[in-house]
């Protein structure tokens, strides 16, 4: 009976500090020192959200910044919107607005883009322009009317990208609404929460006639909202600068207060950063491992009283 006892005991000891390491939570670090630079640094909003789940803006403070990058893909917050003023008329495409920080213990930028990026040439001689507007297009089921032979489809297609770049089309993406930057501890993976519209039909295809956009939608194969993400330029960790954007959005459970339709959806890019330095274990895990030392300790024990 007192070795059937001991036995339960040992085993039940073993379990709870196995389960102790096991249910050890995955932490994420969140971006901290958050400021704004950039050669146009004032051009910024900050939005927080109140109790109907709107987003508004604040004052644009320190304190109301780092606030507002608490969220999650789970629970996004409020944002911060870099180049503020893109859209309107009179911006100097040239300036940038960034957000700057620490990540893991690595520094970290995130920047509204500029007309020289949209330019860049990133292989396959394509700009970077043409290859966001034909990934945005396969992305939301448009890809037939790229490089196609049909007379109407290449008619669609130059309509679409010439009213894009004509009608303010680069720069509603490149004024990137940042509404958290967390990294996971044991991966390394660095994801951001870009606040965005949850349908952007009307900023894709912003400067198309009704008929036209009309005839864009007999060429495509593929149900649901069109959805494409602002553009965020990072730079971390000293390394090369990436420019980071989705197609596929989240509801957020938010609005923004003064137009009612922006900020409803949450799209996160992520890129892979330096994997944090591991941290000193939950004091409940380092329990569980101290209780199991143990239990083994007292049956070494045992059994040489037993001899």
């Amino acid at each position: 009976m007192k070795n059937t006892f001991k036995k339960l005991l040992i085993g039940a000891s073993i379990v709870v500090g196995a389960s102790a390491m096991a249910s050890v939570p995955a932490h994420a670090a969140s971006l901290t020192g958050a400021s704004i630079g950039g050669s146009n640094l004032n051009d910024y909003f900050v939005y927080d959200v109140n109790a109907n789940n709107q987003t508004v803006k604040v004052q644009g403070s320190q304190a109301n910044i780092q606030k507002v990058l608490a969220g999650s893909a789970a629970s996004p917050t409020g944002n911060v919107e870099l180049a503020a003023s893109s859209e309107t008329s009179g911006f100097n495409f040239n300036n940038n607005t960034t957000l700057t920080g620490q990540i893991g213990g690595k520094n970290i930028t995130l920047s509204s883009l500029t007309a020289s990026d949209w330019t860049s040439n990133v292989g396959g001689g394509l700009t970077f322009a043409q290859k966001w507007f034909n990934d945005a297009l396969t992305a939301n089921g448009f890809g037939s009317i790229i490089g196609s032979s049909n007379f109407l489809a290449q008619g669609i297609y130059n309509a679409a990208l010439v009213k894009f770049n004509t009608t303010g089309g680069r720069q509603r993406f490149s004024d990137p609404n940042i509404s958290y930057v967390n990294q996971d501890d044991n991966t390394g993976e660095i994801k951001i929460g870009l606040a965005g519209h949850f349908d952007a039909t009307s900023l894709l295809f912003a400067g198309l006639s009704t008929q036209q956009q009309g005839l864009v939608n007999t060429f495509r194969t593929k149900a649901g909202p069109i959805q494409a993400s602002e553009i965020v330029k990072v730079s971390y960790n000293g390394g090369p600068s990436q420019l980071l954007y989705s197609f596929s959005a989240t509801q957020s459970g938010l609005v923004a207060a003064d137009d009612n339709r922006s900020h409803n959806g949450n799209y996160e890019v992520s890129f892979q950063g330096v994997r944090p330095t591991q941290a000193v274990p939950e004091p409940s895990v380092m329990l569980g491992v101290f209780g199991v030392a143990s239990v083994f300790g007292v049956r070494r024990k045992l059994k040489k009283a037993q001899l």
